[in-house]
């Protein structure tokens, strides 16, 4: 079962006594101890992947996730929203662009949106797994926004 470091809730190699990513001891007795299970993000209640898998079920939540503490403050958190935000954008001007062009463009379009409900589904299940799954060249733009 993977363990958790009850400082910063990254996930600790079998085994490890020190936390690989905040440094700190994983038989750390500070306020919380190590766990089974991913940490809350805050007082908020929500586990960070569930919180992260919550950001794509449409672009409000993602708004919301960005503006309301503790969810703001977490990394993980963050980068799921600024990628589903990007994402939507993204797909929202794909979209435009093809209605412009005639017939072919609507064909297009059409399969762009079923390759959308295939990636949305694979985006809510490596969040809710506790992945950063990247889209190419959003998931860098949302790296870089969460990390800032």
């Amino acid at each position: 079962m993977q363990r958790y470091c009850a400082s910063c809730g990254a996930p600790l190699a079998e085994g490890a006594l020190v936390c690989g990513s905040c440094g700190k001891s994983a038989a750390q007795s500070g306020g919380a101890s190590v766990g089974n299970a991913p940490p809350a993000a805050g007082s908020g209640g929500l586990a960070e992947n569930v919180a992260g898998m919550l950001a794509y079920v449409t672009f409000i939540p993602a708004i919301i996730f960005l503006l309301l503490e503790p969810y703001s403050r977490n990394r993980f958190i963050r980068f799921h929203s600024f990628q589903c935000i990007f994402l939507s954008v993204a797909l929202f001007v794909i979209h435009i662009v093809l209605m412009f062009i005639p017939i072919i463009g609507w064909l297009i379009s059409l399969f762009v949106s079923l390759a959308a409900l295939v990636l949305w589904i694979v985006l809510l299940i490596k969040a809710y797994q506790g992945q950063k799954f990247k889209v190419p060249f959003i998931g860098d733009l949302a790296e870089k926004q969460a990390n800032a």
